[in-house]
């Protein structure tokens, strides 16, 4: 049936308006009205995103992206939109298939600048992005779909390519120049060699009177050698620049392979310069000396290191005895510098010795931390591991107890309520009654928390908002707490949702605070603080019962007197207590311990005598949009004369509850098991509601009773009723969908409250879903003018139900499960009548109606209900009452009715 009211703005996306208007029906997934609310709010958040973002959702991974996407490929749109992900992108789906399928096994996944082979303007071309994927959960929990935010980086990567070209380039000429001249860079590391080699250049330059002189450098380059100059004096390295030393020149060949001295003095032709190669003061085709003189220099082992060069612009400037001089300069230089070398070599090997064992050192220190840090998170976990497994067994214990107990509390309670009836008239004894039946709640809160530290208890988990539930129980705590505790509530901005059961968040805050308070001997400072949490890897490591992951924490710090660590240790175990005696249980603790488990959750305690204590109890992160919390409370507490099949084992649970029912109105079967039920349920008898226990001896279980129950009458209601459901209606510690319980044990009026809660819901789907329309049934059979209807309503059956039967009666229908959400389409949209549930969760329906009167004040009224005199709701002129069940004749009555009467603007 259709969803009306879309949450896209309309013109402000392309995308929006085309999943509006065209009718799209996606692969997989079918037309945009019937999708899921929970794909609802995962398009329209993607829609409304400037960040290019897609969904791919149902089992075919329909592809839904925004306005921001287009740009990317902007060939395939608007083709593209609600097609198979596969077929989308099927030219690269070989590289993205095995990221889809990762995320869609429940892991998120980041890639930055990831190579994507794109189609654009006809050809292929490479491109970068940056991109999430993040599973997506459906209503169930499962995930159903991907969602992702992406980054085009094309841009960016190719100009750090570019740049690291660059910068490899500029390193490859620099290698290549460390190749040539890695010797002489080896000396000039040297300081030593470098001062000699400096002091021998000085010292044949002033010894041959030389106008400069040079030491070059024996380079092995792997091409027969070259040279490179080390030391100058008296001269500009320019000049050498300008005339360098030719490779493998044959006049210096036997300087630099050690054979001896080469002198000349006079011109030297270089032919590599031709005659025309000009050089300022000398004649061309000519180096710019006119004498030199050649020397090799070579180590003790016969090595050349290399070659003194002395040169002078006049010829002959050289003599025998000068070049006698030079040759023994150059065997004194060659020592020097070779001793040199050896005590920088001598050096350098203890420098790396010394290094090598402070590493060693180091790495024996590291070793001994790791082994000691392992060792300690390994004790610790083994102790996490036995505290929880002697937990689990005492809590296995309690729950078993528990059910046992709740049956006998339900004798009890059930015969006490009936005998009051009897008494009604003797106050004494109705005094003595109150008082017993004071005794029994005591002993069912007892039991309540048992089951919540064995972890048996049935959960109803919604998707809540901790800081608003902590918000809302200001008031209460303080008077709770009393004038003399000061209470500081912290609620951290950002904060997330949390799946849990509201109802048990609250006990668990209660008795958390109650304890702080009596810690606090009455008097100090309650803090309360709500904010977001990651337990990372490595606390997991040293909790093994807890889940790595997103959580949300409710800390409770207080100023008392704080536990040493041996109380710490004892204090989630059951009925352990500091308190004196008869101050307290000792469960306190024990039911939030139990709740957090049960819940997916962690608590901890942190606590230092004499520096108060801090509880904080981690309850897992929900996806999810919050849900409408609904009062359980608005059904009147009254009977009927409907037929009731009881099914019990416990003879004293069955007689005092059919006794309670018969009391009550009602015309009631029983039987003693599943068997004997399904029995009487085949006999034929008239039967408008199972009332059966869940844990029941015999082979058929109670889950199978209802099941062929609703075979046989498909019109009947179950409800069922346990002390300890263990794991028939309850998994995970949540109770089964769709499903009703009462737990034992209950009062007369709880019992009335929730067997016609049961009955009228019941009822109301078996009229809206099967009432024939007015007349023929044909819409051609009304005439009236179409007016537009607002139904809000929390029931979703009866809503789709009773939406499809108004617009077959010819009103253009909105939908809203609640009236925080039926505010927010009346702020876009005016409407003629509003047909309201008076029992609404959240704000309810009279609440709802005086908003709406205010917006609109000649709009018609219809409250539904189960409650034959609702409070607040005759206050509405022109109102009209429809009572729960209805029939389609009724529904199109009340509405005509309400078009009549609406007050006039």
């Amino acid at each position: 049936m259709a969803r009306v009211g879309s949450r896209w703005p309309e013109g402000n996306s392309e995308i929006g308006n085309l999943l509006r208007r065209n009718g799209l029906d996606a692969a997989g997934i079918g037309p945009v009205e019937t999708w899921p609310s929970s794909l609802h709010h995962i398009v329209e958040m993607v829609v409304n995103s400037r960040q290019p973002k897609f969904v791919a959702w149902g089992p075919e991974l329909a592809f839904i992206y925004n306005d921001a996407y287009v740009a990317i490929f902007p060939e395939r749109h608007p083709a593209a939109l609600g097609k198979p992900f596969g077929q989308v992108w099927s030219d690269i789906w070989p590289q993205f298939e095995p990221i889809v399928q990762a995320t869609l096994d429940g892991r998120s996944q980041l890639f930055e600048e990831l190579l994507v082979p794109m189609r654009r303007d006809g050809r292929t071309e490479d491109a970068w992005f940056t991109f999430s994927y993040t599973p997506l959960r459906d209503d169930d929990g499962k995930v159903a779909g991907i969602l992702c935010a992406t980054m085009e980086v094309t841009d960016q990567v190719l100009a750090k390519r570019r740049e690291r070209a660059a910068l490899d380039e500029s390193r490859e000429k620099t290698a290549a120049l460390a190749v040539v001249n890695r010797a002489g860079a080896a000396i000039a590391a040297e300081l030593n060699v470098d001062r000699l080699t400096q002091i021998a250049v000085d010292a044949g330059v002033a010894l041959a009177g030389a106008e400069f002189g040079a030491f070059f450098y024996n380079v092995d380059d792997g091409e027969g050698g070259s040279y490179m100059l080390y030391a100058l004096s008296g001269a500009d390295r320019k000049l050498f620049d300008r005339f360098p030393m030719p490779r493998n020149t044959q006049v210096f060949a036997p300087t630099f392979n050690g054979e001896g001295v080469v002198r000349s003095d006079d011109i030297l032709l270089d032919p590599r310069y031709g005659q025309n190669a000009p050089h300022s003061g000398m004649p061309k085709g000519h180096l710019p000396v006119r004498s030199y003189l050649a020397v090799p220099v070579k180590s003790r082992d016969g090595c050349v290191i290399g070659g003194l060069f002395f040169g002078h612009s006049q010829p002959g400037r050289f003599s025998d005895a000068v070049e006698a001089s030079l040759v023994s300069l150059a065997g004194q230089s060659a020592v020097a510098i070779d001793n040199a070398r050896l005590i920088r070599a001598a050096e350098i090997e203890i420098a790396q010795r010394r290094e090598a064992e402070d590493q060693l050192r180091k790495l024996n220190e590291t070793l001994e931390i790791r082994v000691a840090a392992e060792t300690l998170e390994r004790q610790q976990a083994e102790a996490a591991l036995q505290q929880a497994q002697k937990m689990e067994s005492i809590g296995k214990l309690t729950g078993g107890v528990a059910h046992d107990f709740n049956n006998l509390l339900q004798v009890i309670s059930g015969n006490l309520q009936l005998l009051g009836k009897d008494v009604a008239n003797r106050g004494r004894a109705k005094e003595r009654i109150s008082n017993a039946l004071s005794a029994v709640e005591r002993g069912s809160r007892l039991a309540s928390q048992l089951l919540a530290f064995g972890r048996r208890q049935p959960l109803e988990p919604k998707v809540i908002n901790i800081g608003r539930l902590v918000s809302a129980m200001d008031d209460m705590l303080r008077r709770a707490l009393g004038e003399e505790i000061e209470v500081e509530t912290v609620v951290s901005r950002g904060l997330w949702n949390s799946f849990a059961d509201p109802v048990q968040v609250e006990n668990a805050l209660l008795n958390l605070a109650i304890n702080s308070r009596d810690a606090m001997d009455g008097a100090g400072k309650l803090t309360i603080e709500v904010g977001n949490a990651f337990l990372d890897d490595s606390y997991s490591r040293t909790h093994p019962e807890v889940a790595a992951g997103q959580y949300v924490v409710l800390a409770v710090t207080d100023t008392g007197a704080g536990m040493t660590p041996e109380v710490i240790e004892q204090a989630f175990e059951p009925f352990f207590s500091t308190k004196p005696e008869g101050k307290g249980t000792g469960l306190g603790l024990s039911m939030v311990y139990g709740f957090a488990k049960q819940s997916g959750g962690h608590v901890k305690i942190y606590s230092e005598r004499g520096e108060g204590t801090t509880v904080k109890l981690y309850l897992p992160r929900s996806f999810q949009s919050e849900d409408r919390i609904a009062n359980g409370d608005t059904m009147p507490a009254t009977g009927g004369p409907e037929t009731i099949l009881v099914a019990e084992d416990d003879e004293g649970v069955r007689t005092t509850v059919v006794e309670m029912l018969i009391d009550l109105g009602y015309f009631v079967l029983k039987a003693k098991d599943a068997q004997s039920a399904l029995t009487v349920i085949e006999s034929g008898a008239h039967i408008d509601l199972l009332f059966t226990d869940v844990v029941m001896p015999g082979p058929l279980k109670s889950p199978e009773l209802a099941r062929m129950a609703r075979e046989r009458l498909p019109n009947i209601a179950v409800l069922y009723t346990s002390g300890y459901t263990e794991n028939s209606i309850v998994h995970g510690g949540r109770l089964d969908p769709g499903l009703e319980l009462l737990s034992k044990p209950y009062t007369r009026e709880a019992l009335a409250r929730k067997i016609r809660h049961v009955l009228v819901n019941q009822a109301q789907r078996r009229q809206t879903h099967s009432a024939p329309l007015p007349g023929n049934g044909k819409r051609g059979d009304i005439v009236r003018a179409r007016l537009k209807l607002l139904l809000v309503e929390d029931d979703p059956f009866i809503r789709m139900d009773t939406a499809e039967i108004l617009q077959d009666l010819g009103y253009e229908v909105m939908e809203a499960d609640s009236g925080e959400q039926g505010i927010e389409m009346l702020r876009k949209t005016a409407v003629d009548i509003i047909v309201a549930d008076v029992g609404l969760p959240g704000m309810s329906g009279p609440a709802f109606a005086a908003l709406a009167r205010e917006a609109f004040p000649s709009v018609g009224l219809v409250f539904a209900t189960g409650n034959s005199n609702p409070p607040d709701a005759n206050r509405f002129s022109g109102s009209v009452l429809l009572p729960k069940p209805f029939t389609s004749v009724a529904l199109d009555r009340a509405v005509k009715t309400a078009v009549q009467q609406r007050p006039v603007a």
